[in-house]
């Protein structure tokens, strides 16, 4: 699988649709679609995963380069 690089958004479009904040971002490595993390109230990361079943997605955040294999559930 090839690593997408280009976000869907620069936010988390599921959180502005239900007028929620999305807490920290991460971006999909399959596609990349942006969502917002576990911390959020509405978990879109996950749900996408869950959705899709692409594995992997790294940190939106300014600074941050780790990913995170959902799969595994771990860094990788």
């Amino acid at each position: 699988m090839s690593e997408c690089t280009h976000p869907s958004a620069q936010t988390c479009a599921e959180c502005l649709a239900v007028g929620s904040h999305p807490v920290q971002l991460r971006m999909c490595l399959g596609c990349g679609h942006v969502a917002c993390c576990d911390s959020s109230p509405f978990r879109h990361a996950t749900a996408h995963h869950g959705e899709t079943g692409h594995p992997v997605m790294r940190s939106f955040e300014p600074g941050e380069t780790w990913r995170w294999c959902f799969v595994d559930g771990s860094i990788v």
